[in-house]
């Protein structure tokens, strides 16, 4: 149970299912409204084995949350809590100012893992199960193996013992992560003006669209998934896909077929061979850097 203050004490879980059951029924229905693009799949198919993904993903997270050592973010934040344990335990900040840091501080983290889980080969082996969808769409937010969840949870659960953040704010930021990542997958066609003012602060569809191409110097950027300022920060921005958001095509070259629909060979991608030489990763010596060398072209609308 967390205490959120004025709204009173709520179970975690059934908080977090709430906004995310809100969330993906919102987007759902705006991506009929008004979709983006023509899906490619069968929808049905692809939603029953992307859904399946996050079922079994929580099923693992559970088990973790079940350790005797706290071994889910929100646990090691409680834990943190009880016995004092790390920075802002220390500092005893106003608790909406430590909300706001540990929000801004974990997306930047979770912007490096991402940076990281294309850089590095292990990773990027399972992080490409998430790539290898042919569609867009807000499941595709959905579509992380379990192995790449319990590693991220457990570099979240690092994170936590070094900061000792509220577990209030750790929930609000789990929140903020998921519906964002929801939120910039969706097949939703934004107006341009709108598009332009939201991507100075979030990242918007159009702006995470480009990290689906097929081509890698487009899915090697645009890595947030909450604020956009880190990918302008740290030079890995891409404004426009070359091909236009209608024209370009999402996934992997070695996959430009119907087996991303199929709930076992989707949950067998890390453990496939490598099949293209696009596929390939070099492991990364260095963090991105704002002096990046090379920038994206200009594209017609920033």
């Amino acid at each position: 149970m967390i205490e959120f203050g004025s709204l009173g004490t709520l179970s975690e879980g059934a908080f977090r299912f709430l906004v995310f059951a809100s969330i993906l029924l919102i987007m759902a229905a705006l991506e009929i409204l008004s979709p983006k693009r023509k899906l490619r799949n069968d929808k049905t198919r692809r939603w029953i084995t992307n859904l399946s993904i996050v079922g079994i993903d929580g099923f693992f997270v559970r088990l973790m949350g079940l350790a005797a050592v706290p071994l889910t973010a929100v646990a090691a934040a409680l834990y943190c809590e009880a016995k004092g344990i790390g920075l802002f335990n220390w500092l005893q900040l106003p608790l909406w100012l430590e909300i706001v840091a540990v929000v801004i501080i974990l997306d930047f983290a979770i912007y490096l893992q991402h940076w990281a889980s294309h850089k590095v080969d292990l990773l990027w082996k399972v992080h490409r199960m998430h790539h290898a969808d042919v569609d867009f769409d807000v499941t595709t937010a959905l579509r992380f193996h379990p192995i790449e969840i319990v590693l991220s949870m457990l570099y979240k659960v690092v994170l936590v013992f070094l900061l000792g953040p509220a577990a209030v704010a750790v929930v609000i930021f789990e929140v903020i992560l998921n519906g964002s990542a929801m939120f910039n997958h969706a097949n939703l066609a934004m107006p341009p003006w709108l598009d332009r003012i939201l991507r100075l602060i979030i990242v918007t569809p159009d702006m995470h669209r480009v990290h689906h191409s097929i081509h890698q110097r487009e899915h090697d950027s645009n890595y947030g998934f909450a604020l956009s300022i880190w990918d302008r920060l740290f030079a890995t921005y891409t404004p426009q896909p070359r091909d236009g958001h209608e024209g370009m095509t999402i996934g992997l070259p070695q996959w430009q077929n119907d087996k991303p629909t199929k709930l076992l060979w989707t949950l067998s991608v890390p453990f496939l061979k490598d099949d293209t030489a696009q596929d390939s990763r070099s492991p990364a010596k260095q963090p991105p850097a704002a002096s990046s060398p090379e920038k994206p072209k200009k594209a017609s609308a920033e």
